[in-house]
């Protein structure tokens, strides 16, 4: 090993192994096969690129991206190591001279694709002199694994053609099952598996849901404000969204290239190449296409679209902060993501499999509890604290009896036949007068406008959150209607409270510099009553108008301030003095002290009693 390290310091430049890398270093040099599971940035490719350098031969390494061929055998020859790719966008011309060079022993590590290895394996494999094979990529390999690719199955042949050969498998992601998929397909002989740690702690996680294009492109404009001149990946589902997204970005004068499996190979080298040498500051990439540039310097991974797994989720946000400096991960969450995920997992081969890792990255997404813990335990890691880094840990939720808000949700549910989707049930709630509203007799529900002092996003954010503890399902079969569960009939008809989290509008949805409006800061209005000949209907309005206007300066949801069934009360009683307003219900010390004077000062207006109490 004192030599390794030479080596390490002469081509790499560092004095010292990793953790885990001089362990797997000494298994291929006992010709003994592994597993070795890193994050990415964690050091994977020195595990097989430093035995390769020393022990004679030829180091075969399959890996499924061109791209990453491209990008590490560049770096490797810039390190003074002779190393080749093979692979079917070659010249043909090019191709038999770098076989040539395989077979003269002149080639160190020779990259080569997953669809090579079949056409090869009978005349040009054989007639190498193979030190070690690694597989990279290697979840690839899995049925279960996030990302399949048939010819990755085949590569069983290499044990069964070169069984004295070792093989190290390596990923940055991999369940449990997917472990021993690994091991089972690649027929690895009693194979020890390696697995570091998972925690990338310099990578601070963000997510933002329920937010439509619009208010993404917003947020997306604003967050690489604050990122100004730094390289940052965002992955989109399709590809027509990486084009538009780019050609968006540039109206804002933002240096940004779209990049998949669609553009030509010109295209996609350009791209690239532009963003390797920081010519352009933004790649907007399919999440299928995976990229595959192994640049250190990127500081951020927003994800346009929700992954279909934790898995996807983790390897491609750990495309961030390679060099361990403090990087930042966004992902966006919709509904519309999660049907069109769904669909595809359903018609996969794998449905079951892939409908559960969707269905976790869902719960990750929803969660109100530290998401690198969650992630964490994903992959079998335990963590007892929270990270600090994450937008859960930073703004921990404020909890409210959200009860009443359930009740009006599940009730406008119930009184449409459960035949209603999210936007309908938010209309109703909102007392819109779309056609197809009117049309349906539902402006004639009882519950219709039942929620009009919550704005649609708050209602849409509420909706969520009601899905996720259980209080509602969405139907797929029945064209996604809302349907209630037992839970849900539990809060509706009053036997379990509900505590929802308080919706907080994120601070990405400054209006970015394209658009001249200046941002007003926020101005009390007065009060206009109804006029009525209740003085009850009177008063319960005026304390709705202060309770909105109180809301909208502290931002955050009325219901926070008091619920209707404070004001009820206050409409009840009549408080007209602070220790009359004492005893209304919901009302305790701190809210006393916050609200008490402004509340009972409006009760005496509206009551036309002296101002003074």
């Amino acid at each position: 090993m004192k030599e390794i390290l030479l080596l390490l310091k002469k081509f790499f430049g560092y004095t010292s192994f990793r953790p885990l890398q001089a362990e797997v270093i000494q298994r291929i040099l006992r010709k003994e096969d592994s597993l070795v599971l890193m994050p990415t940035g964690g050091g994977k490719s020195i595990c097989f690129q430093l035995p390769a350098i020393y022990l004679p031969g030829t180091a075969l390494v399959v890996s499924p991206l061109i791209a990453l061929m491209k990008d590490q055998v560049e770096g490797l020859i810039a390190n003074g190591i002779p190393a080749a790719t093979l692979n079917s966008m070659m010249p043909e011309e090019e191709q038999q001279q770098v076989k040539q060079l395989c077979i003269q022993g002149k080639i160190k590590l020779l990259y080569i694709s997953p669809e090579r290895i079949q056409t090869e394996a009978d005349w040009f494999l054989p007639r190498l002199d193979i030190s070690l094979i690694a597989i990279d990529e290697a979840h690839c390999v899995s049925h279960w694994g996030h990302d399949f690719r048939p010819e990755y199955t085949q590569l069983a042949i290499l044990k069964e053609r070169f069984p004295k050969i070792p093989i190290v498998a390596l990923t940055a992601t991999a369940d449990k099952v997917t472990r021993l998929d690994i091991i089972q397909q690649l027929r690895l002989r009693d194979p020890e598996t390696f697995i570091s740690s998972f925690d990338r702690p310099n990578i601070s996680l963000t997510v933002r849901r329920g937010l439509n294009k619009k208010e993404k492109i917003t947020s997306i404009v604003h967050f690489i404000g604050k990122h100004k001149g730094q390289s940052g990946i965002i992955y989109c589902m399709r590809r027509n969204d990486t084009e538009d997204l780019a050609e968006e970005l540039k109206t804002y004068n933002i240096k940004a290239i779209a990049y998949h499996a669609g553009l030509s190979p010109a295209l996609r080298e350009k791209a690239q190449d532009d963003f390797i040498n920081d010519r352009v500051d933004v790649v907007c990439a399919t999440v299928a296409f995976g990229m595959g540039i192994d640049k250190s310097n990127v500081r951020w991974v927003i994800h346009y679209n929700m992954p279909g797994s934790i898995e996807n989720y983790y390897q491609e946000i750990g495309r961030a902060g390679r060099d361990g400096l403090r990087s930042d991960a966004l992902l966006f969450y919709s509904l519309g993501d999660l049907i069109v995920l769904r669909r595809f997992a359903e018609e996969s081969g794998q449905s079951e499999v892939n409908l559960e890792k969707l269905e976790q990255m869902k719960r990750y997404c929803e969660s109100d509890i530290c998401r690198r813990r969650i992630l964490l335990s994903y992959f079998g890691e335990e963590m007892d604290h929270d990270c600090s880094n994450c937008d859960v840990c930073k703004n921990p939720p404020r909890r409210f009896d959200g009860s009443i808000l359930v009740q009006k949700a599940l009730s406008a549910i119930v009184r449409t036949g459960e035949h209603v989707g999210i936007q309908m049930l938010i209309d109703i709630l909102r007392a819109s007068a779309k056609a197809e509203l009117v049309a349906k007799g539902y402006d004639k529900l009882k519950t219709y406008g039942a929620g009009r002092d919550l704005s649609s996003r708050e209602w849409k954010e509420y909706i969520y959150q009601m899905l996720q503890l259980g209080y509602m399902e969405i139907d797929y079969l029945a064209d996604r209607a809302l349907k209630m569960t037992p839970l849900g009939r539990k809060v509706l008809y009053g036997e379990q409270k509900a505590q929802l989290v308080a919706f907080q509008k994120p601070d990405e949805l400054a209006r970015p510099v394209r658009d001249k409006e200046k941002t007003t800061r926020f101005k009390a209005r007065p009060i206009r009553p109804i006029q009525s000949e209740s003085i009850d209907e009177t008063l319960l309005d005026s304390l709705r108008q202060l309770r909105k206007q109180i809301a909208e300066r502290e931002h955050t949801p009325a219901y926070i301030i008091f619920s209707d069934d404070a004001l009820a009360d206050m409409v009840e009683k009549k408080p007209v003095t602070l220790e009359a307003f004492s005893d209304i219900r919901g009302v305790g010390q701190i809210k006393l002290n916050h609200y008490g004077k402004v509340f009972v000062a409006l009760i005496r207006f509206v009551l036309k009693l002296p101002k003074t109490f």
